[in-house]
């Protein structure tokens, strides 16, 4: 892997990753944990695989103040000038905006930058495929294009968004690059699987390559006061006055992810274009994922944590997380989900994995906000 000139990596970390409780939470969400059993952290390998590609200089991560200090813990080459500390959540479209409007500030609007989420997975093993699709994607974003790396499905997943790709692209340095024709939310099983057997649907992981300039220029038309927002942000970032005018403007910046506001409305107008990616993702969204990334966990128990605190018998199967140091017995369960955290557990099955955003949604309904 060679480090791509004048590429910059911008890491947005934040979320609570809910569906994952009661071991991800608001203080402590999934991107800080090793929920893969690598010895790093999600965030830790977003790091490994960006650094190679863009220099440890050229990663910049955006994150809430409650968590920079475990940020900074975790990624001790990340410098102190490129983490941005939001003062709230305001969606993807403004920490994205942040940084361009940033790097557009230090080294003008011609900035390539890429925006890759700090709590998905992709496998050490596809490291190269996944470094030539971000090389096409900066060379895409070179002509212009708002550019989206979109993954190869391996299943019809209606959980994820879709990118349908059209005519390809002639771009010097990107034979792959195509048109994306339009993005698809969530569809049903059946339009699912019909994307799988045309061939010109792949799944959207919020991968993102665009020069700074061209970026902020689409905020401008699309949404003026977060683009006006962001501008004035970063012409203080680096001075004296950063403080206050974070205080004056993140507060009232418009919520919205960038799927919503520059994604779709610029790929309807041509603006878009899609590199695929041929490299194993999967965006770790709840148990029943991260149990399927897991070796054994379907044809026996899975464990994070200290494997001599669990025992499995009867046929039982799944992912048990071991967190609270006691003995931890799963019988005659096929698919079991069992997350002993100190002061919270969680029993479930894999084919109910996405229920327990609402049983996070219950707990801090009936007062109890220090479980969330």
């Amino acid at each position: 892997m060679s480090r791509l000139e004048g590429f910059s990596a911008v890491v947005p970390a934040g979320g609570a990753g809910t569906r994952l409780w009661p071991l991800s939470r608001a203080s402590s969400p999934k991107f800080l944990h090793d929920l893969t059993g690598t010895g790093r952290t999600l965030l830790q390998g977003t790091w490994d695989r960006l650094v190679p590609l863009c220099g440890p200089d050229r990663l910049l991560l955006v994150t809430g103040g409650a968590h920079a200090g475990a940020v900074t813990g975790q990624l001790p080459g990340l410098l102190e000038r490129n983490l941005l500390v939001e003062p709230s959540p305001r969606d993807s479209m403004a920490a994205i905006g942040l940084a361009a409007a940033v790097l557009a500030e230090r080294e003008g609007p011609d900035a390539v930058l890429g925006s890759f989420a700090a709590d998905h997975v992709i496998a050490a093993t596809d490291a190269e495929v996944f470094a030539d699709a971000v090389a096409q994607a900066v060379a895409t974003a070179r002509e212009g294009f708002v550019v989206t790396i979109g993954i190869e499905p391996a299943s019809p997943a209606t959980g994820f968004g879709y990118v349908r790709s059209g005519e390809p692209l002639d771009v010097a340095g990107a034979p792959l690059a195509r048109r994306a024709a339009e993005f698809v939310e969530k569809p049903d099983e059946e339009t699912a699987r019909a994307y799988l057997a045309g061939g010109q649907h792949r799944w959207n992981a919020g991968m993102f390559v665009v020069r700074a300039g061209v970026l902020l220029d689409h905020l401008a038309t699309q949404l003026p006061p977060l683009h006006d927002g962001l501008r004035e942000v970063a012409a203080a970032w680096d001075g004296p006055s950063r403080r206050d005018v974070l205080e004056r403007v993140w507060p009232v910046l418009t919520r919205i992810a960038i799927d919503h506001a520059i994604a779709e409305p610029v790929a309807a107008a041509g603006g878009v274009a899609v590199v695929p990616g041929a490299f194993g993702w999967d965006d770790v969204g709840d148990w029943d994922s991260l149990a399927a990334l897991l070796p054994g966990a379907a044809q026996g128990v899975a464990v994070l944590g200290d494997p001599a605190l669990v025992h499995a018998a009867g046929g039982a199967s799944g992912v048990v997380v071991a967190g609270a140091g006691r003995a931890v017995s799963v019988v005659g369960l096929p698919d079991a989900v069992v997350v002993d955290t100190p002061d919270a557990l969680l029993v479930t099955t894999r084919a109910h994995a996405q229920a327990v955003r609402a049983e996070v949604a219950a707990w801090r309904d009936g007062g109890r906000t220090d479980l969330v």
